[in-house]
């Protein structure tokens, strides 16, 4: 067991419940997801995704990182509005702070993930925090990432997705080749059609219905809904 997983581990919980984990990591944070928590069962913020959530009245499951974006004072401060709080050493760890708050809401129980914080201007985090989608699919737990404008999913299967307050949909292949991708309630339908990564056939889709449906045979997809 890593380093960090130990660390972890005395405060992971089994549960047969339908558990909603929201993580507030520490990109663009605008304030209208304070609304979105009402719903959470489990709040983890990532290094300062937790001073944002202590910020706004907000009492964390758990704060956890290397906590390098913040001073001593504002350390402090979240320590003393969290539940639970773990600290990392800044480089002896093996993931970001964003991958260690999935791996606790995965590990305490979570359902379904929604991810809030992990685009910003950092494009390195930016990406591999939507490459962390994989590992949600995987173990079969629906997670999205959202943003002011942008609402991100896996899928290696069937997605039903609502259009929202989004207007554009689009299909960007994380595998090599996606085939057999099927879709319905869009205004360019797909039949059998195949994405080969690098290709851009799949940007800026729109809704022909309220509801819309994505069914692929092989590969996986990120489906993007965005909004200018």
């Amino acid at each position: 067991m890593s380093q960090q997983k130990q660390q972890l581990s005395h405060i992971y919980k089994e549960t047969t419940q339908k558990l909603h984990a929201v993580i507030v990591a520490g990109g663009e944070q605008p304030a209208w997801i304070v609304n979105e928590l009402q719903s959470a069962d489990i709040i983890i913020g990532a290094d300062r995704g937790a001073l944002f959530l202590v910020k706004h009245g907000i009492k964390p499951t758990l704060s956890l990182g290397d906590f390098d974006s913040v001073d001593e004072q504002e350390k402090q401060f979240i320590a003393e509005n969290s539940e639970r709080m773990v600290g990392f050493d800044e480089v002896d760890k093996d993931y970001t702070d964003t991958e260690l708050a999935l791996h606790y809401a995965m590990e305490y129980g979570a359902t379904s993930i929604t991810m809030y914080g992990t685009t910003g201007t950092r494009l390195d985090h930016t990406l591999a925090g939507i490459h962390l989608l994989r590992q949600t699919y995987e173990a079969g737990i629906p997670m999205k990432i959202v943003d002011e404008h942008n609402s991100i999913q896996l899928t290696g299967d069937y997605l039903k997705i609502d259009k929202d307050r989004y207007t554009y949909m689009s299909l960007i292949p994380l595998s090599m080749d996606v085939t057999g991708i099927y879709l319905d309630g869009f205004v360019y339908p797909l039949a059998d059609a195949t994405l080969t990564i690098g290709q851009s056939l799949g940007v800026s889709n729109r809704w022909k219905e309220e509801h819309g449906t994505i069914k692929i045979n092989s590969g996986l997809v990120l489906v993007i809904c965005s909004r200018d």
